[in-house]
């Protein structure tokens, strides 16, 4: 499980910084010593500091799950950073961002941490606590209540480890503790009788059941008998010893353990608390406060009396992430250790899968910072060695029938893939590689950003994992699969056409791994497309000259609004100018023009009619001495609605309900390699996860569904 440690230590990244600042910390040490025990427990760990920044680190940390999946966990050992009830702060951020949290809640905290209301709340469920009072300035000019008699005891309302705790004999002393505080504090002062006698406290673990810890006696052999913020930080210069269990008599540690859990109860806290008690001159025992994030410091008295019930430090981290977990997601109906996981392929490999997110994002980091432009032999070539090493790890093996080694490669497990599935997979980001910079991997909450990241990078992250979670699952071996990489995506796959073409022939079924649509939709239908160039030459003019000829941009120019006119877009028909260069000799006219025309479908005889209505525009030019050639340059045929691809689709909805996957299906725009498929192979495109600002420098995929798609690739191999 994703655990984030959130604590307050030297950060002060606020908008202002103003009202009482906090002063109780961690020390580094044991933060780091809470980490270490964490991922001894198997876990993934990351700290955090609880500022303004802290939703965006745990956006990044800790990004939205597929149904099934434990959700992150936060380890609150966060006191805040400054004004009132600072321990509610990241609790309730936490609660607003609906991520899970080990510890009370705002609420208890915001009452914990006010010790006049822990009184009266305890006072109103008939629990034992000293008498007590109220005085908002040092300039008080009431009498005390006649039931208060010194020695009194004063505290600040709302502050925790001892601080400004004093013993007062007389009113003068009273006046001046109050002045420390509200000096200090600007805050009321609690005013309760100090009780004569001992001092016990219980620690609390769990919820239901909560289980109450051996009580702790802190035994003064100096001083004033009260445990101070100098004892606390080792600074008072007299040693206090604890003892546990503390030498009571059994009637007295089970009556101050009851109380612990009453009080635990009357507060609504969660995981783990303190209840610090007083015990008078007979035993009876008075409840001083609730401490609602019980110190996980290894010298504390928590932490000391869970070692005397067998939980060590890295036993009782971890005890209660478990016992949090318990409280938020239940007994789970399949245990991570339980045989009956193992015996599932399916649950082995939602497991792995899910435990790999982070592992899936690095991979595609990885893949993304490799540059392999279209035209680009070096960065293809650094690919193919990449994934020729991977897919050795997957034991599959180079189908030498369907690689030739400069445009496509394909590898196919021990059964090979004929009558089963092939996926495809392009390796070249469309660039001709001339000019310009790669556009590094970066990452946001929701999105994944990188040069090619969604047109290449993310489906072969998914297929990887997929087949990888095949491998753990132990099933690589039993299926007939095929991965088929082609390198010229960039040049409408006009070298590796042909041997797609023999591949997909042999297998049962393909699935194109080009980006999908959000929301999980795939592609069942998507257009084909033609691109030809066209060579206008014309004569040398110069500039300003009077003619009848029309120099070649000029005449191109007006052709170009007739070309545009082709397009019916009704009828799915798109005719366009892509580009356009042109040559000329010094202050000469062009002489030379060369442009590229796109031509987008979804039926074949209209897309015949188109390119012979643009053939027609330029077969015989009515000047002279203009001279026009015209070539198609690349041809990608369209995919559409079938019975071939509804079978699929349909059994990618059952298994979507299966595992609470978003699917749906859309029409694409952009032709894919499935286009290259025979119509009797069955055939899926937009696999990939769904992707914004294709072939921009702000291309990116969505983050949450490269998981969601390498799932739901995997159970749909699984069940093939």
């Amino acid at each position: 499980m994703k655990i984030a440690i959130i604590y307050n230590r030297d950060s002060q990244a606020v908008i202002n910084l103003f009202g009482r600042p906090n002063r109780e910390k961690y020390g580094l040490g044991t933060i780091d010593i809470i980490k270490k025990a964490l991922e001894e427990g198997g876990h993934q760990v990351k700290t955090f500091e609880g500022d303004k920044n802290i939703i965006s680190a745990l956006e990044d940390f800790m990004p939205s799950v597929i149904s099934g999946e434990r959700p992150g966990l936060v380890f609150n050992l966060s006191y805040g950073i400054q004004g009132r009830a600072r321990y509610t702060h990241i609790p309730g951020i936490l609660e607003m961002l609906g991520i899970p949290y080990v510890g009370s809640s705002p609420e208890t905290h915001a009452v914990a941490l006010d010790k006049v209301l822990t009184k009266m709340v305890l006072m109103q469920k008939g629990l034992p606590t000293p008498k007590f009072t109220v005085l908002d300035t040092p300039d008080f000019d009431m009498p005390l209540q006649d039931d208060l008699k010194y020695p009194l005891i004063v505290k600040p309302k709302d502050e925790a480890v001892s601080f400004g705790l004093k013993i007062v004999n007389n009113e003068e002393e009273l006046r001046e503790g109050v002045k420390v505080i509200y000096d200090m504090f600007n805050s009321p002062t609690l005013v309760e009788e100090y009780i004569d006698g001992r001092e016990v406290n219980v620690g609390l673990l769990g919820n239901t059941p909560v289980e109450a810890l051996p009580p702790v006696e802190i035994a003064f052999s100096q001083g004033e008998k009260i445990f101070t913020y100098e004892d606390k930080k080792g600074t008072s210069g007299r040693t206090l010893e604890k003892i546990c269990p503390a030498p009571i008599d059994e009637e007295t540690t089970k009556k101050v353990q009851n109380l612990a859990i009453e009080t635990f109860r009357a507060l609504g806290c969660f995981d783990s608390a303190r209840v610090d008690f007083r015990l008078d001159k007979d035993n009876n025992p008075y409840i001083l406060e609730v401490n609602s994030m019980a110190s996980l410091g290894k010298s504390g008295s928590y932490v000391f009396a869970a070692e005397k019930i067998g939980l060590d430090y890295n036993k009782l981290v971890n005890k209660l992430i478990e016992i949090a977990s318990l409280r938020y997601f239940g007994p789970m109906a399949v245990e991570e250790n339980s045989s009956s996981l193992y015996a599932d392929p399916k649950m082995i490999s939602f497991s792995y899968l899910t435990q790999q997110r982070d592992k899936m994002e690095e991979e595609l980091k990885e893949w993304t910072n490799i540059p392999s432009w279209t035209g680009d032999p070096v960065g293809i070539g650094t690919m193919i060695k990449r994934l020729e090493k991977s897919f050795e790890d997957l034991e599959m093996t180079k189908a030498s029938d369907f690689t030739n080694n400069r445009s496509a490669w394909t590898w196919e497990t021990t059964q090979g893939f004929e009558g089963g599935t092939l996926m495809v997979v392009t390796i070249d980001v469309p660039h001709e590689g001339k000019g310009g910079y790669p556009i590094p991997f970066r990452r946001e909450p929701e999105w994944l950003y990188g040069e090619g990241i969604a047109s290449s990078r993310a489906g072969i992250a998914c297929v990887i994992q997929a087949l990888s979670a095949l491998k753990i699952a132990g099933k690589i071996e039993d299926k007939k699969l095929g991965v088929f990489i082609y390198s010229d995506e960039g040049r409408g796959m006009r070298y590796s056409s042909h041997m797609l073409r023999l591949a997909s022939a042999k297998a049962k079924e393909v699935i194109i791994m080009q980006p999908g649509f959000l929301n999980g939709k795939v592609v069942d239908q998507h257009r084909g497309s033609r691109k030809y160039s066209i060579l206008v030459e014309g004569p040398f003019q110069r500039t300003g000259a009077h003619t009848t000829t029309p120099d070649a941009m000029s005449w191109f120019l007006a052709k170009s609004e007739i070309i545009r006119n082709i397009s019916r877009p009704k009828e799915m028909i798109n005719m366009a100018v892509q580009e356009v260069h042109s040559e000329r000799y010094s202050i000469l006219l062009p002489h030379r023009v060369r442009a590229t025309v796109y031509l987008s479908f979804l039926d074949k005889d209209l897309a015949q009619q188109a390119e012979d209505a643009l053939y027609s525009m330029f077969e015989n030019p009515s000047e002279d001495e203009i001279s026009v050639y015209i070539q198609k340059l690349e041809e990608r045929p369209p995919l559409n609605k079938s019975e071939r691809t509804s079978q699929m689709t349909e059994k990618l909805r059952i298994i979507s309900e299966e595992w609470k996957l978003p699917f749906g299906t859309e029409s694409g725009l952009l032709p894919t390699a499935g286009g290259e498929v025979p119509e009797s192979t069955d055939l899926i495109c937009g696999f990939g996860p769904a992707s914004r600002d294709m072939f921009t420098p702000n291309e990116c995929i969505h983050r949450g569904e490269l998981l969601q798609r390498a799932l739901l690739l995997t159970m749909y191999l699984l069940d093939g």
